[in-house]
């Protein structure tokens, strides 16, 4: 069965630099899981939060499933994260230090459980971001010329 990524938070990866990532289940309810499934989830502007040894993900949208017999619920609701005591305590102590903060990264189905890939990351400044953006451009550049000295022959 494995692993089906739902949604990428790709201005993370623009924005920071991630040192280390974590799982974390998520807590939601049946529609929203619902809506999971379909593809209905917006990371881009999602952060997470260490509130009394709980972790919780704000700003992360869910639209709500068009066929629920119940009420809808708020799309961008704060939800919990389920993580281990031990990982909540090296987290709280990794943000602790300066400049590091919690992304998420990714939202999966494994083994049909929502999962949230969770980056310990350190913000980016404006010319790190350049440099990012120049070396893909050169690797871009540089595949294209492979493959054309390719066709050649």
């Amino acid at each position: 069965m494995g692993i089906k990524i739902i949604a990428t938070n790709k201005k993370a990866f623009h924005d920071y630099f991630i040192d280390e990532v974590y799982e974390a289940g998520i807590a939601l309810k049946g529609s929203e899981v619902k809506s999971v499934r379909e593809g209905k989830v917006n990371l881009k502007e999602a952060f997470c939060r260490i509130k009394n040894g709980e972790v919780f993900i704000h700003n992360m949208n869910i639209s709500p499933y068009e066929f629920a017999s119940q009420e809808a619920l708020d799309p961008v609701r704060m939800r919990k994260l389920l993580l281990h005591k031990e990982e909540i305590a090296k987290l709280s102590r990794k943000i602790d230090e300066k400049g590091f903060s919690l992304v998420p990264t990714k939202i999966y189905f494994k083994h049909s459980r929502v999962k949230l890939e969770l980056g310990v990351a350190r913000g980016k400044k404006l010319y790190d971001k350049r440099e990012t953006l120049k070396r893909k451009q050169h690797d871009r550049e540089t595949s294209r010329a492979i493959r054309e000295h390719q066709n050649i022959y």
